[in-house]
């Protein structure tokens, strides 16, 4: 089974594509966002999330999720996202469902 869990080859056989070519564009569309980056604007930190900008810029208000100002723009650090969705997964009931 793949990394993320999908079952690649039903879903190839489903959509009636090549298998191949089908994990060819799942691995180049998670190659697509830049890995590198360290602060995230408030679009890429909420797509990374799943979530909307409104909902997001709740978060930032509220502290729930840390951001950082630089001059005029806001900034999500890319850490701040992955320890909010640990608190999200220690505070809900999903993380322990069997």
């Amino acid at each position: 089974m793949p990394e993320n869990g999908l079952p690649l080859a039903q879903i190839a056989r489903l959509l009636d594509v090549p298998e191949d070519a089908l994990r060819t564009l799942v691995a180049n569309r998670r190659s697509a966002g830049d890995t590198t980056l360290v602060a995230l604007t408030v679009e890429e930190a909420a797509r990374r999330l799943g979530i909307g900008r409104t909902k997001l810029y709740e978060y930032v208000s509220t502290g729930e999720i840390a951001s950082v100002k630089i001059g005029s723009l806001r900034r999500i650090p890319a850490e701040a996202v992955n320890d909010f969705l640990t608190r999200q997964l220690g505070a809900s009931d999903f993380g322990t469902a069997a």
